[in-house]
Parts: structure tokens; C-alpha cells; sequence
């Protein structure tokens, strides 16, 4: 198969997805059905990031960014109304879920979800018609190196003594499902792609408190809660850390095997 027939493949079993989402989060019977849905949106758009700049994949492109946005509030409220009713905070859980019956309906009959599934309809033809106009020349060495350069983004941001947790969660994310999408294009190895899991978990649990911790001002029904987000905010920091150090470790080992095999060296 083709590479061209290879990202077609990935984009029609995306398609189904997202509509298999969309259904079930209509339907109110998956309590996951917006977080998959988002999931899907954000391994499309891992799939068209290397991709960039090409004329074909930016309107697809920012259609999914435009999907990622309206469906961001709901999912955060989704997460925190969980997070209350776990902690037996029912009366503050209870007040966010009753909102959610009438998102889930904007979500699903919005313009912008519909704008995206109709790009989607539209793409694989679209992509093999730039592929015929000469769009798309060179896309495996494009590929290849967009990829490495976006691992050596995350190897910078990691050597950085004052790293920004925020960039580093993105860069993870972004590289972690790149090599989902492109194995036989990323530098990351099995051994890397199992390290990023581990940090975006991490990060992802900091990231949850802290953004908790943000909202208390404006929501005092969530201040019983500050002290012990603070507590586990820290706590998967340092834990994060940790691993940090671990990807680091491995990105600088990497970096050393890519310079020999380039300079001629052996390996």
C-alpha cells in the first residue's frame, strides 16, 4: 500500500469513529462518547500536522481545530463534574451535569461538527488529486523530517531549565501520536512512545488540578477541594519530573545515534 493509500486508510477509520462517536453522544448512551470523539478529532489532526502547509490538508486541518475548541468547555465540565461527585461532592456535581444534556445537543448539531464531517467526506479525493497535480512530492522525506524536527522541539523545550509544563505536555502529546500515525516515519521508539505515555498521564493529572485550582475564585463551591489539588497538583509534578528525566535520557541517546549515522560512524 501506498503512503498516500495508507493515510486515506487512517482518515476513512477516523471518519467512522468521530460518526460512530457523534451517535453515541446524541443517543446520551456512552458516558465517553465526547471524550472519544475528541480523541479522534486529535488523532486526526496529529495525522494532517506533519502534513502542514500543504494546500489539501488546511482546510481539513482547522476544521478539526474548530471542532477541538467547541468541544473543550464541555469536556472540562464533564471531567470536574466527575472529580465532585468522586470526592461525594454531589451537589456541585449535580449542578454542572444538569448542563450538560443541552451541550452534548449544540455539539451534535452544530455547523462546525458538520463542517468537519463533510471535509472529512470530501478529503481522500481531494488528497489524491493534489497527489496527481504534484502537491505531494517528496512526502516520505517531508514526513521524516518534520518528525524529527518536531522531536528535537520537545528535546529543546525538555533542556530548558525553566520548561514550561504547559509546552511540554503539548509537544508530548503531538509526538506521541505522531508516531501512532506514522510509525514507520517518527524517530520514536517503543521504548520512547512508552515513556510519553507515562509523562502525558502525569502532566495531564497536573494539568487537571491546576486548572481546578484556577477556578475556585470564580467557583467557591469547589474551595473544600483547593488544598487537596494543590497537594496532587504537586505531586504529579514531581512525578512527572521523574519521568522527564527518563525522556531526556533517552532523547539526548537518540540524538547521538542520528549524529553518528550521519556523520558515517559506526553505530
Amino acid at each position: 500500500m501506498s503512503l498516500i493509500d495508507t493515510i486515506i486508510a487512517q482518515v476513512l477509520k477516523l471518519e467512522v469513529n468521530l460518526y460512530y462517536a457523534r451517535g453515541r453522544l446524541e443517543d446520551r448512551s456512552d458516558p465517553e462518547a465526547l471524550h472519544d470523539l475528541r480523541i479522534t478529532v486529535r488523532r486526526l489532526r496529529s495525522l494532517l500536522n506533519p502534513l502542514r502547509g500543504k494546500g489539501v490538508v488546511d482546510a481539513l486541518d482547522q476544521a478539526a481545530v474548530a471542532v477541538g475548541r467547541l468541544t473543550t468547555p464541555t469536556r472540562d465540565l464533564e471531567v470536574l463534574a466527575e472529580e465532585l461527585r468522586n470526592r461525594g461532592l454531589s451537589e456541585p456535581a449535580n449542578r454542572r451535569e444538569a448542563t450538560l444534556a443541552a451541550r452534548y445537543t449544540e455539539i451534535v448539531q452544530s455547523p462546525i461538527l458538520q463542517q468537519l464531517l463533510v471535509c472529512l467526506d470530501a478529503w481522500p479525493a481531494d488528497l489524491r488529486a493534489a497527489k496527481r497535480d504534484g502537491e505531494l512530492r517528496l512526502l516520505d522525506k517531508l514526513l521524516s523530517k518534520r518528525l524529527r524536527k518536531q522531536l528535537v522541539r520537545l528535546q529543546d523545550a525538555l533542556a530548558d531549565p525553566q520548561h514550561d509544563p504547559h509546552r511540554i505536555r503539548l509537544l508530548v502529546k503531538r509526538n506521541r501520536y505522531a508516531a501512532d500515525a506514522y510509525p514507520q516515519h517518527s524517530p520514536v521508539s517503543a521504548q520512547m512512545a512508552s515513556v510519553l505515555k507515562a509523562v502525558q498521564a502525569e502532566l495531564g493529572a497536573w494539568h487537571d488540578r491546576y486548572q481546578w485550582c484556577l477556578k475556585v475564585s470564580q467557583e467557591p463551591d469547589l474551595a473544600p477541594l483547593r488544598q487537596q489539588w494543590q497537594s496532587e497538583a504537586a505531586m504529579a509534578m514531581a512525578q512527572a519530573e521523574g519521568v522527564l528525566l527518563t525522556l531526556a535520557g533517552l532523547l539526548a541517546s537518540a540524538g547521538k545515534t542520528r549524529a553518528r549515522a550521519t556523520a558515517g560512524g559506526p553505530l
